[in-house]
């Protein structure tokens, strides 16, 4: 029946909801996607292959999960909406290479996932992230050093913005900076609102990460440089002696690494790359 089941349809998706006395919560920040053109490009951009698995989060009723078994060796979907799995196991009935996980992805033991669930595969993440938990999802998997090949994720166009950020420039923040830490970003295409159900009051984009296999600048401590990061960051119209002051940082000490780092004390955080930020964690960690 899931094989011919149209999952974009809102009449199908409002019947398969009702048979399980399903309704939307707010709680989860839950919109389906009913634009039959998006899930095929998201699952392609993937780069899954039936070689590779992909870890997909939130699967919803699953139309991006039935997109993503098609061109998958394997997937599996971490849902946190205990009402969905018996909807999923409609829906996907005609998918023997999907496994449901009932869970919080920031709680479940990612590693343990990888290792039980797909072995030696190669495995990328792929989802529609819910908006209020964008950016803590993100920072979770990148964090997480497990190796993912890329991250291809469906966030709300301002978000992809800021986490796809060239250093240097406005839209960048501590958050782009992270993101270019362990990944190299790309905005795919733009999704309009009208693309799902029921329709958010914000537009979407898909990204993707491509996982580096290596920073692309190295610092002493990276703990520091990100609290270094987020202090310039957390008060970005003030110059950097001045923000980093206000963020905890001894000024002196703030000025006497800018100097020993070639960076005037008066720059802002936005006007910084990478390289420079970690030039200026090492100078200021030999100083505190």
């Amino acid at each position: 029946m899931s094989e011919t089941m149209a999952l974009t349809d809102i009449g199908t998706i409002k019947e398969v909801l009702a048979r399980h006395g399903f309704t939307f919560s707010k709680k989860w920040g839950q919109n389906f996607l009913i634009n039959p053109s998006v899930c095929p490009r998201m699952a392609a951009a993937s780069g899954a292959d039936k070689q590779s698995g992909v870890l997909e989060i939130g699967p919803g009723i699953g139309v991006l999960t039935k997109e993503l078994a098609k061109v998958a060796g394997k997937v599996v979907a971490v849902e946190v909406d205990e009402r969905l799995p018996a909807v999923l196991k409609e829906t996907l009935a005609d998918y023997d290479n999907v496994t449901v996980l009932l869970g919080d992805v920031l709680k479940v033991d990612l590693a343990a996932v990888l290792r039980e669930q797909f072995g030696d595969r190669p495995v990328a993440v792929c989802a529609n992230l819910p908006y209020y938990i964008t950016s803590p999802i993100v920072m979770a998997l990148l964090e997480s050093r497990l190796p993912f090949t890329s991250l291809t994720l469906m966030v709300q166009k301002e978000a992809a913005v800021r986490l796809c950020a060239a250093p240097g420039t406005r839209d960048c923040g501590a958050v782009s900076l992270a993101v270019q830490y362990y990944a190299e970003p790309e905005i795919l295409f733009a999704v309009s609102r009208g693309s799902f159900m029921p329709a958010p009051n914000v537009d979407s984009a898909v990204i993707r990460l491509n996982i580096r296999k290596k920073p692309p600048c190295t610092v002493r401590d990276e703990k520091l440089l990100f609290r270094l990061i987020r202090a310039a960051f957390g008060q970005r119209r003030k110059t950097l002696q001045n923000a980093l002051g206000g963020g905890g940082f001894d000024k002196a000490a703030v000025v006497a690494a800018c100097e020993a780092a070639g960076l005037p004390a008066t720059a802002r955080a936005e006007q910084l790359t990478l390289t420079q930020f970690a030039a200026l964690c090492d100078a200021l960690g030999e100083r505190l």
